[in-house]
Order: C-alpha cells, then sequence, then structure tokens
C-alpha cells in the first residue's frame, strides 16, 4: 500500500522543482513513481493524428519518483504513517492514514 494517492497535494524535496508544490495526477504503484501537475513539464513532439489535428510541441508533465514527493499536511511537509481505526462489519481492521507531523487522520 503507497502512502501517497492520487488527488493529494504534495511538495517536491528533491530535483529540478525542488520546493514546488502541486497536486497528484496519477500514481504508478509498479514503479513507485508518481505524475503531479506542473510538476517535472517535458517537451514532446507529436504528430498530426485525428485527435491532435496539428501536431507540433505539446508540454506535459512526466513521472517522478516517490520518494521525492512529501505530503502536505495544513501546508508543510510530513511523512505518512498508518493507524487502525476500528473495524468494518466483516470483523476486519481499518487501516487509515495518518500525517505524522500533525496527529490528523488523512482518510
Amino acid at each position: 500500500m503507497l502512502k501517497i494517492k492520487k488527488g493529494d497535494t504534495v511538495r517536491v524535496i528533491a530535483g529540478k522543482d525542488k520546493d514546488k508544490e502541486g497536486k497528484v495526477i496519477a500514481v504508478d504503484a509498479k514503479t513507485n513513481r508518481v505524475t503531479v501537475e506542473g510538476i517535472n513539464m517535458i517537451t514532446k513532439h507529436t504528430k498530426p493524428s485525428m485527435a491532435n489535428q496539428a501536431g507540433g510541441i505539446v508540454q506535459q508533465e512526466a513521472p517522478i519518483d516517490i520518494s521525492n514527493v512529501m505530503y502536505l499536511a495544513d501546508g508543510k511537509p510530513s511523512r505518512i504513517g498508518f493507524v487502525f481505526d476500528g473495524v468494518d462489519e466483516k470483523g476486519k481492521p481499518i487501516k487509515k492514514r495518518v500525517a505524522k507531523k500533525t496527529g490528523k487522520i488523512i482518510d
């Protein structure tokens, strides 16, 4: 189970976009990479197609390693831990994410 999820607000802590913040667009659990809105922008040369009639040069986000981002809890970077919060109707424990810095349950 990954600690960063789609929709989280994160801060980049390493690389060319250090100290920039953005919203997570996509998470790839297999390769441990995240795509963050407005971070790690690349230029891609695209051929004309049915979807993009003109083609040309397009700016888009590229994935970065999940270890290079930190979750933002109340505007401050925080590590994420897990806590068990009760049980569901089948008797299984409910696992929730918690921000280590603030102690607040995320989801």
